[in-house]
């Protein structure tokens, strides 16, 4: 029986994570009751958390390497953006 690699578990539960915070953002946005919605803002913080810490531990193993990005494409995403905004 083959066995699961760390970066395949790690994976897994980020791609679990993500799920998860798209599932309760959807709950939180369709909530009539306010402290249903409350509750479940409370929790797709904490869902968020998890994600953040399983994206960390795999960064720092190099499982998910991200490039720096360069000055100038953040210049201009924070341009369209703030843009948008106005």
């Amino acid at each position: 029986m083959a066995q699961l690699q760390e970066k395949d578990i790690l994976g897994d539960a980020l791609s679990t994570q993500k799920h998860c915070t798209d599932n309760y953002n959807t709950f939180s946005n369709e909530c009539v009751h306010e402290d249903l919605r409350n509750t479940m803002l409370d929790i797709l913080a904490e869902e968020h958390n998890m994600q953040q810490e399983v994206f960390n531990s795999m960064h720092e193993r190099g499982y998910y390497p991200t490039p720096d990005a360069e000055q100038k494409k953040i210049d201009e995403a924070k341009q369209k953006f703030s843009a948008s905004f106005k």
